[in-house]
């Protein structure tokens, strides 16, 4: 960095849940080394955020249908909307659907605006599909939301346990502090309990590959052998807890070999895992979205607390049942009420002191009594025509609801879609009637809260791009238009944080842990100024460490667990289908699309599945596979992985209809939801899979848009110049002209044809001799050097090149590097291969050759398995 620069910004990473510190200007950035949650190290995807930044593809101005407008006219339409079908239908028949990318401010605003005013309670968040198992959890556990411990109990543990969580993928910078507490003090235990062999498992004293949906079997069985065990901590759960024997009982008596036989583990495995959990105290169990996502995800979490609180590690250094979320404020959208059947500061709806409270606080004409729908009721309401209108901020339904086919023609068909987003091009903002352009991470103000519970600043260093505006400005003024602007009256985000900080306050008064009313009357400079600290304010970084809970009486409660359902597989759909995050993106893609690089590790959507079951289904790696459900289907490459059961597939859930023509996930996924928390089950999806074999393949470079093939997968090279690769292949007889649309027409064409082969080429060049398009079809995957091929995009092509242009390779020998395996620094196969000649024979060896696994250390275990 240079020490003469302006001093550079501190914010949060918009990723992830663990919730980085930043040091940014919009052109450096690094890492801060004094944030509590990252202490200045960043993964891949937080490490090249600054190149997801620039006006190109954002949304810059306002539109009804395809027209632009001014503001004014947009939001008088949106209100004026809104009130007719209020007025005609009443608040029931309006709905918002919000998201974990909104910070604190905006949720908050949004919430206020429905629940106290509209007057109807359907405001749900996309933090319904990833969290709100975890949240029922606490609340039937603890009486709160509440996450009791805090990421340096990881470090501090003798036992870490993760459970449904990919953490080396999906929580990078928390899964580097448990590797390098593991590194300090090898004897610390960590069991990976996961269908799958992942990432993660690099780190495992203990992988225990249950067979899906078992969670609630294992964690069942755990408790009773604690009791059999006489491993139970009996003061504890006499003086702290309620409802013990109805969990035991639940729990049942099956033999430890019978379990066994039911989780497909081996017996002496699972009672390893046991015995590790009965004589360790400091136990943390970390568990995330394969424990949520789930028809029974709520009984899953409180089958994890049950066997913390029967040995009494909660709230202590070291131990407890640890949630942690998948957005950059999932948690700030629980606190403040983003959920339908929540009011905002932990309160409830249906209890009439906590809505009489808040109520008053608010000034509230109209607090619902009932709670909202949840999303997958809540679209299926805008189905049905319940819902006439409807606000989405900030996520794509269209892309991560289950039935998302369904989704899209709710929307479509919805009378008033309002959509706020930053991007200009997604499948949700396709369906809007109204457009409204949002700030981006860097544009906008505010706060957000991490899986810790630490609140942090996420401030402003770069100037609105067009038009855009925040969110929470544009819901005052409807507010207002509305007839609610002096409830709405903020003059920016310190004005908003300062109201709902004090809100806290009613949350103390009812016995919950929430409480930052303290800042409640912070100065504007000591909110610019703010550090990041966990609430309670006034607390230490743990909760419920006194064994006093946020229940009526302040004891926790034993929650009965169900037995799990049976998978839903038969002879139709004999497999069960797993959705999850890569390492390299996240979520649709609106974000990590931009950042070509992050396509450099993974760059076309695929199905992992074990050999054999490829085998027995006539695939190969890299082939084609369709993947049927019953709501929809997909098209995939295979990939090969022994880590999978034989009956199991898996499938990154990132891949939209921007990047990729049938690969949505979530269309394939039924939509059935666990019936306390309304969760949708991601997790376990029967499916069947067939082969699908191409008459042609092909790739195009250039700028145009995908065209009508059976397959077709946009891979970004460059943004500046947007310029793509697109990998095509079809099933029906390859006619050259249909791609004549896609080809400039004003360049010179070099062409290489031999219809008799099939096979068919074209390299478009521009007046300078740079490359403007190319092409080449034929019946197998052409060839080509993308590398060599993007620098004729950018410089002119000598005559030598231009002989080899149709080739696809600039001679160098760079066709076949291999692919990517640390994408911080672009590493390849290859370049491994020339290391590990050299004499590099560990990943640290490897680490000072070719820089592979110094920076976030997400590739480590990748590297490990290289090198073996």
């Amino acid at each position: 960095m240079n020490p003469g620069a302006e001093p550079l910004t501190k914010t949060t990473c918009p990723y992830c849940g663990v919730g980085c510190g930043m040091l940014t200007d919009g052109a450096r950035l690094r890492g801060d080394g004094d944030h509590p949650a990252n202490a200045g190290r960043l993964c891949v995807k937080g490490s090249s955020v600054l190149d997801t930044l620039g006006e190109h593809g954002r949304l810059l101005y306002p539109r009804i249908g395809q027209r632009r407008v001014s503001w004014d006219l947009a939001l008088d339409e949106v209100a004026g909307r809104f009130r007719r079908v209020i007025e005609e239908h009443g608040p029931e028949a309006v709905a918002f659907y919000v998201s974990g990318q909104l910070l604190t401010e905006d949720y908050y605003v949004a919430n206020k605006l429905m629940k106290g005013f509209l007057g109807g309670a359907n405001i749900d968040t996309n933090s319904r599909l990833c969290m709100s198992s975890a949240v029922a959890a606490h609340k039937r556990a603890f009486g709160e939301d509440v996450v009791p411990g805090c990421y340096q109990d990881l470090e501090l543990a003798d036992l870490v346990v993760l459970t449904g969580s990919n953490t080396a993928w999906a929580h990078p910078i928390v899964y580097q502090r448990l590797a390098a507490a593991k590194k300090r003090r090898p004897a610390m235990k960590v069991v990976v309990i996961d269908p799958r062999r992942t990432a993660t498992c690099d780190l495992a004293d203990l992988h225990l590959a249950i067979r899906p949906g078992q969670d609630v079997a294992l964690f069942n069985g755990l408790l009773r052998w604690l009791h059999d065990h006489d491993a139970l901590d009996r003061d504890y759960i006499d003086a702290h807890t309620r409802d013990f024997q109805a969990a035991l009982d639940a729990a049942g008596d099956q033999p430890l070999a019978g379990l066994a036989r039911r989780l497909g583990l081996p017996a002496a495995d699972l009672g390893t895992f046991y015995q590790w959990f009965a004589e360790t105290p400091r136990t943390v169990t970390l568990f995330s979205q394969g424990i949520n996502q789930a028809r029974n995800g709520t009984d899953q979490g409180n089958a994890i607390i049950n066997a913390h609180l029967a040995t009494g590690r909660v709230g202590r250094p070291g131990a407890g049942p640890f949630s942690i979320t998948g957005q950059p404020n999932a948690m700030g959208g629980r606190e403040v009420g983003g959920l339908a059947n929540q009011l905002a500061v932990h309160l409830d709806l249906e209890d009439a002191a906590h809505r009489a409270a808040v109520a008053d606080f608010w000034g509230a004409p109209a607090l619902p009594a009932e709670p909202g729908l949840m999303a997958v009721d809540l679209f299926q309401a805008v189905a049905d025509g319940r819902i006439k209108a409807i606000w989405i901020l900030a996520t794509n339904p269209v892309d991560s609801m289950p039935e998302a086919d369904r989704v899209r023609a709710a929307l479509e068909a919805c009378d008033t879609v309002v959509v706020s987003d930053c991007m200009a091009d997604t499948d949700t903002l396709a369906c809007a009637d109204i457009a409204l352009p949002a700030l981006g991470w860097g544009e906008k103000d505010g706060t957000v809260t991490n899986s810790e519970r630490c609140v942090s600043r996420q401030p402003a260093f770069l100037p609105a791009p067009g038009e855009a505006r925040p969110d929470w400005w544009a819901l005052c003024r409807v507010a207002e238009r509305l007839g609610y602007g002096a409830a709405f009256d903020y003059a920016g985000p310190a004005d908003i944080f300062r109201e709902y900080a004090s809100m806290t306050g009613l949350a103390r008064r009812f016995g919950k842990q929430l409480d930052l009313s303290a800042a409640g009357d912070l100065s504007d400079h000591q909110y610019q100024r703010w550090a990041p600290r966990a609430w309670p304010l006034d607390g230490g970084a743990r909760c419920f460490g006194d064994g006093r809970f946020s229940t009526a009486d302040g004891r926790a409660r034993f929650v009965a667990c169900a037995p799990p359902p049976a998978p839903d597989t038969n002879h139709r759909r004999p497999l069960l289908l797993n959705s999850g995050r890569l390492r390299d993106q996240w979520h649709t893609m609106t974000r990590t699309g931009r950042a070509p690089a992050l396509f450099s590790h993974r760059d076309e959507p695929f199905v992992d599945m074990h050999p054999r079951r490829a085998a027995r289904e006539g695939l190969e790696e890299g082939g084609f596979v369709r993947v049927r459900g019953d709501a929809s289907e997909a098209l995939a490459r295979v990939r090969l992985d022994r880590g999978l059961g034989e009956d199991q597939l898996f499938m990154p859930m990132h891949w939209s209809d921007c990047f990729s023509g049938r690969a949505r996930v979530d269309a394939l996924v039924p939509a059935r939801t666990d019936p306390v928390s309304g969760q949708p089950a991601f997790k376990h999806t029967p499916v069947a899979v067939a082969p699908w074999r191409p008459a042609w393949h092909g790739v195009m470079l250039g700028a145009g848009a995908a065209p009508e093939v059976d397959y077709w997968a946009r891979i970004p090279l460059d943004r500046e110049m947007a310029l793509d690769r697109y990998v095509l292949a079809g099933g029906d007889p390859l006619d050259p002209a249909r791609f004549q649309d896609w080809l400039p027409a004003a360049a010179q064409w070099l062409t290489l044809d031999d219809p008799a082969a099939g096979h068919y080429r074209r390299a478009g060049l521009d007046g300078e001799g740079r490359l403007v398009a190319w092409l080449a079809l034929a019946p197998t995957p052409p060839a080509l050097d993308a590398d060599w091929l993007t620098r004729a995009f950018r410089e002119p092509v000598d005559a030598a090149g231009r002989a080899r242009l149709l080739l696809g390779d600039g001679g160098d020998g760079g066709a076949d590097r291999g692919a990517v395996i640390c994408t911080c620094y672009q590493v390849r196969e290859a370049t491994l291969r020339e290391a590990v000649a050299g004499g590099a024979d560990s990943v640290a060896a490897l680490g000072r050759r070719c820089r592979a696994g110094t920076n976030c250390g997400s590739c480590i275990p990748e590297l490990k398995a290289f090198l073996a």
